[in-house]
């Protein structure tokens, strides 16, 4: 173990130090350079894959084999002992149009355990509902400005004269615009959330107080064998654990949902388990939904350089040769087949490869027509704020990187198409 963390150090000491020669990020489409994605469809042997059966016995498992041993690391399952304990119901929010629940998961026995806090709103009426699922930024006090939330256990502080009070003053309702509850509850729908830090500090050392560690014995994955990715992905299966012991809920149709780091989450989380019905990339980019071998925005040493910790070392080694690996993330969005998959981009954020994410998606497609499910049905990428698809969905809407309104509305429109609450 301590040979890994010295080699893990040395690699990215190294990595940070090159950095600094390394090219701008490049933004002009007639610099990109020529590559070619390998296909999902041909096996390791070099035979093309024809079937469904084919796909599910074979293909599948081994492409999800090869982002586990070069990209995201191990994820493991349901721990013993997980359990939870409701802390708040209260049935009189938004004007008594919604139920509100507090619960926490407990990863293992007994109540001194690790822990995640996850905060639910529920439609008053229609139970058993579909719940959007998905990681939080700031906390689950952060999405709503009401004083019955209970604050995140990790506070981030604009300053470090704030008292914690201060920090949670300033963080309350802060990122209510990426939650619009009414909207979400308005239409039938439930959300359930927590915040990430819970599962692991995002930042280098994070693993030192993450489950990676704290979970280390309980889970058999030494700390090195998965990525803070992965240990947030983790967390997305223990909300579902929790959503399936929940009689208000309808499990068998959780959608789940994330933005930017937590958009790669979402999606190595749908990948790994299949309950959720549905997943949904809000601007995930490099590591998520947009393709490695376009050099264009983030690139590989750029975010295995700012954020090593995302990955595991491997990925490293891809750095300068994203044309080396097995895989590219149209074959991680492939793995979602044949549940409905939602890819959104915003126009100002060019560090996240909008071009790069639909041609992704546009990629899954072959995937997908194995089950008889339609694509993107396009050749060029839509217009702004003009969504296309079916089973498989894009936008490019106006703005930045940011989960808006715009974004709710269409993946609202897409749940009722394809999730039926039961």
């Amino acid at each position: 173990m301590k040979s890994y963390f010295f080699s893990l150090l040395v690699t990215t000491l190294s990595y940070t130090l090159s950095f600094a020669q390394a090219p701008p990020a490049n933004y002009d489409e007639s610099r990109v350079l020529p590559y070619t994605l390998p296909d999902p469809l041909i096996s390791r042997q070099g035979k093309k894959i024809n079937t469904v059966k084919e796909w599910e016995r074979k293909q599948r498992p081994y492409i999800l084999s090869l982002f586990t041993e070069n990209v995201y690391g191990k994820i493991s399952g349901k721990p013993a002992g997980l359990h939870f304990k409701i802390t708040e119901t209260d049935t009189t929010v938004l004007d008594g149009k919604a139920v509100r629940k507090q619960v926490t998961i407990y990863f293992s026995a007994g109540d001194e355990a690790p822990s995640m806090d996850v905060l639910l709103y529920l439609p008053k009426a229609g139970h058993p509902v579909t719940v959007f699922a998905g990681l939080n930024f700031n906390g689950n006090h952060a999405i709503v400005a009401d004083k019955a939330i209970k604050p995140s256990k990790y506070l981030k502080k604009a300053n470090p004269q704030m008292t914690d009070r201060e920090a949670i003053d300033a963080a309350r309702g802060s990122a209510a615009s990426r939650w619009p509850i009414e909207e979400i509850i308005g239409q039938g729908y439930g959300i359930a959330t927590a915040h990430y830090y819970d599962l692991e500090p995002d930042h280098k050392e994070g693993w030192k107080e993450g489950v990676r560690t704290t979970m280390k014995e309980a889970l058999h994955i030494a700390t090195g064998e998965w990525s803070a990715i992965g240990a947030w992905s983790w967390g997305l299966s223990r909300i579902q654990d929790y959503l399936e012991s929940d009689k208000d809920i309808d499990a068998k149709s959780t959608i789940l949902i994330g933005h930017s780091r937590l958009g790669k989450t979402a999606l190595w989380a749908g990948a790994n388990d299949r309950r959720f019905a549905m997943v949904i990339s809000n601007n995930s980019g490099e590591g998520g939904a947009a393709l490695s071998r376009r050099n264009f925005g983030e690139t590989i040493r750029n975010i295995n350089t700012s954020f090593p910790h995302w990955f595991i070392a491997q990925y490293k080694s891809y750095n300068d040769h994203p044309e080396k690996l097995p895989v590219d993330q149209h074959s991680l969005l492939s793995l979602i087949a044949p549940r409905p998959l939602y890819v959104a981009s915003a126009e100002e954020d060019r560090w996240a490869d909008p071009r790069g994410e639909f041609l992704s998606a546009k990629n899954a497609a072959p995937v997908y027509a194995l089950y008889k499910l339609k694509g993107l049905n396009v050749n060029e990428m839509p217009a702004v704020n003009h969504p296309v698809g079916e089973t498989i969905r894009y936008h490019i809407r106006t703005g930045k990187h940011d989960v808006t309104l715009y974004d709710w509305q269409q993946y609202l429109a897409f749940a009722r198409q394809y999730i039926k609450n039961r």
